[in-house]
């Protein structure tokens, strides 16, 4: 079983933890997600179970399900303790940066890397509706990474993020639909 039978299971946080040792084999930095306290409170898992919960809440696409395994992996690597919150300042381009080396270890095309790093990069950023004119296709898997990461995180702050979700789903949504 590769990394698409995993990522493309119905159950795939199962098969994830089923198949843990392979992924830590093929990418071992996801090993630093495991334990690894956001002590933020928007938060209320680690990285990795953080990760495991969007990754639940995703639609079953290659694209975005990989964009979600790798979208906070930068997070041990780019914290900054302040006082008893951790904040994370350019955690989505080292995520990218990372996301590149291991998708290229991996033997993947630069075009798909390339879409991949993207995604991650920009899984934080407010979708416009310039990004949908300019690419739609690419704008709507970033909502559907988006949307899972922001329904991963502590349920007490929810509310500002269900209602983004539901303005940029309505920005995504041709008239009349």
């Amino acid at each position: 079983m590769n990394l698409y039978d995993i990522l493309m299971k119905d159950n795939v946080v199962e098969v994830i933890n089923n198949r843990l040792e392979y992924l830590k084999g093929i990418i071992p930095e996801i090993t630093f997600m495991f334990g690894f306290d956001q002590k933020h409170p928007h938060h209320s898992m680690d990285v990795w179970e953080h990760t495991l919960y969007a990754l639940n809440l995703s639609e079953k696409d290659f694209e975005v399900r990989l964009t979600l395994l790798l979208h906070d992996i930068g997070k041990p690597f780019s914290y900054v303790d302040d006082n008893a919150i951790r904040h994370f300042p350019g955690h989505a381009e080292v995520s990218a940066e990372m996301t590149k080396k291991i998708l290229q270890r991996l033997g993947y095309d630069e075009n798909f890397v390339g879409r991949i790093c993207y995604l991650v990069k920009m899984h934080d950023t407010p979708i416009t509706s310039d990004d949908i004119a300019k690419d739609y296709e690419m704008t709507y898997k970033r909502f559907l990474a988006q949307r899972c990461d922001a329904l991963a995180h502590n349920p007490k702050y929810l509310e500002g993020r269900k209602m983004y979700i539901a303005k940029i789903k309505k920005l995504l949504t041709p008239a009349g639909n």
